[in-house]
């Protein structure tokens, strides 16, 4: 429960003066009911106010009581069925609760409610914002260290390491090896490598250190005689540039016969080690060998503190690499869900669901909590809270009541002195 705030505590001041102004009125009717009855026999006029403020005095009365009654004992008196509210309490609760839970947990109202809602816009447009997606994104890395922590504290990495090296040692690879070399051979994949290869040769016979190696060793299987005459330098232009021209060639005509012999001599050979057993024996063979040695555990366990360390670091540094693409694909996904509508009503409708199963599995609880709640609260303060915020409207019920039971009055005093005539 909640204590006043300054608002209670004005109404609080509004609802005594309403009061105070009813209670006054009240005895305004009682005292002049008193002196009309005393001068009614020597000026009978005054017999039509005594009446009316006879009968005003009395629902004055009677709904002053009504009103107290619902609070507290009239008068502290133990009248039956007054403090209806505290006497009630738990009733009271229980009736809330179960009102909550048939006229407001209700899965077709529930369902009918989320259905007006746009979760994927409301998704979309936050997370347009980038402000917004970078603060989701350091609160989620944020929690990043313990995620780390838990995976070491548990053994993951051994426990992955050893079921990945145990499927690796069950799979034959070679026949894996064999088609992912006839793919490389798929749209020309292996001509790019021999463009790659001749591109490196090019650079390698016209860079001058590497001139001047090849130079060097002509010189020394040349006779000294050619040597003084410069054959040496003759000799690698010569073979430079006669090296550098056939791999032009080969590199502008794409029917050159090299590069035919060189795709007829990969193929070959794919085939072959796709049809030859020794092949396969061999990569298994190897296969056990590398599983079988020490390091490769020790690998792998390197590989992950190295990515583990990297990844601390870099959570803990203001300009967190992790956040920046984390950041940048929450805005992305809040940018395409706008341009996405089978999807956004796909994330409506199953938000729909979700939440709807959820409040359909809590209803219960949610129930019992709101009973246990108004169980527990405090009643007095309640009770204080309910009366500064209609108190002021149940005191204009004693107003009416006097002013209606006035008019009653005065009505019944005319039909009997109609009678009595």
């Amino acid at each position: 429960m909640r204590s006043l705030d300054i608002e209670d505590i004005e109404k609080l001041k509004q609802l005594n003066r309403v009061k105070m102004l009813a209670t006054l009125v009240l005895l305004i009717c009682f005292v002049v009911m008193v002196i009309a009855k005393l001068l009614e026999h020597q000026y009978p006029a005054f017999g039509i106010v005594a009446a009316f403020a006879e009968a005003a005095t009395i629902g004055g009365i009677a709904d002053w009581y009504a009103v107290v009654a619902l609070f507290k004992r009239p008068m502290n008196l133990p009248f039956p069925h007054t403090a209806i509210i505290p006497n009630n309490q738990p009733r009271i609760a229980d009736n809330l609760g179960r009102f909550i839970d048939t006229n407001f947990l209700a899965r077709d109202a529930v369902e009918a409610k989320l259905q007006e809602v746009d979760f994927a816009g409301e998704i979309s447009n936050w997370l347009a914002v980038r402000s917004q997606s970078q603060s989701l994104a350091t609160f989620i890395v944020k929690f990043v260290p313990q995620l780390l922590h838990a995976v070491d504290e548990k053994g993951l990495v051994h426990f992955a390491s050893q079921r990945v090296t145990g499927q690796i040692a069950k799979t034959d690879i070679a026949p894996l090896l064999g088609n992912v070399l006839q793919t490389f051979t798929k749209h020309g994949r292996h001509q790019k490598l021999l463009d790659d290869l001749i591109r490196a040769l090019h650079n390698f016979l016209n860079n001058d250190e590497t001139l001047e190696i090849v130079r060097t060793k002509v010189k020394r299987e040349l006779p000294v005689l050619f040597n003084v005459l410069g054959a040496d330098s003759i000799v690698l232009r010569r073979i430079v540039h006669a090296a550098t021209e056939l791999l032009n060639e080969i590199k502008d005509d794409e029917d050159h016969p090299l590069r035919i012999e060189f795709e007829q001599f990969l193929i070959s050979y794919i085939n072959r080690t796709r049809r030859t057993k020794g092949f396969a024996k061999q990569v298994e063979q190897m296969k056990q060998v590398i599983l079988a040695r020490p390091e490769l555990e020790d690998a792998a366990e390197n590989m992950w503190d190295g990515l583990k360390d990297y990844i601390l670091k870099d959570v803990h540094s203001d300009d967190s690499l992790l956040v920046a693409r984390l950041t940048d694909m929450l805005v992305e996904i809040g940018t395409g869900l706008a341009d996405e509508p089978d999807l956004r009503r796909d994330i409506n409708t199953g938000m729909v669901v979700v939440i709807s199963n959820l409040v359909e599995e809590q209803r219960g609880s949610i129930s019992s909590y709101v009973s246990e709640q108004v169980k527990g609260w405090d009643m007095q303060q309640l009770l204080q809270l309910i009366e500064v915020n209609v108190g002021r409207d149940l005191q204009y019920i004693r107003f009416n009541g006097m002013i209606i039971g006035g008019c009653v009055g005065v009505t019944l005093y005319v039909i009997e002195r109609l009678l009595l005539s």
